[in-house]
């Protein structure tokens, strides 16, 4: 099985598709990056770690704090990305933290026909 890292961003309408990314597949472990706020009034079906930051903070620093939180607790070689939430400093953030970890990376989104890598 593969970990899921996905970001909760602060627009809510992206959340439902998150929701339904963790409940439609099978993943090792779930890994949300969000604010206290997403931690807060996120809800889903599976249990997930939530990894907290600051995405006010420089580019640089974020992918450091994502780096450090994610260290350690991922066994495999490769993790499923879903990047429906968050914004493009935040994704750059994570790929930034994904690769000075050494992990592959696969990009998993919902479609019509369940969750597929794209």
């Amino acid at each position: 099985m593969t970990n899921l890292i996905t970001f909760i961003g602060s627009g809510k309408g992206t959340w439902a598709h998150v929701q339904e990314v963790i409940k439609n597949e099978e993943w090792e472990k779930i890994f949300i990056i969000t604010d206290e706020f997403g931690a807060k009034n996120f809800q889903a079906e599976k249990e997930v770690e939530f990894i907290l930051v600051n995405p006010k903070r420089y580019l640089k620093d974020l992918s450091l704090d994502i780096k450090k939180n994610l260290e350690g607790k991922i066994m495999d070689t490769e993790v499923a990305i879903n990047f429906i939430s968050g914004n493009g400093k935040e994704h750059m953030a994570l790929l930034s933290a994904i690769l000075k970890l050494g992990l592959g990376m696969r990009f998993v989104a919902l479609t019509p026909k369940g969750v597929k890598e794209i």
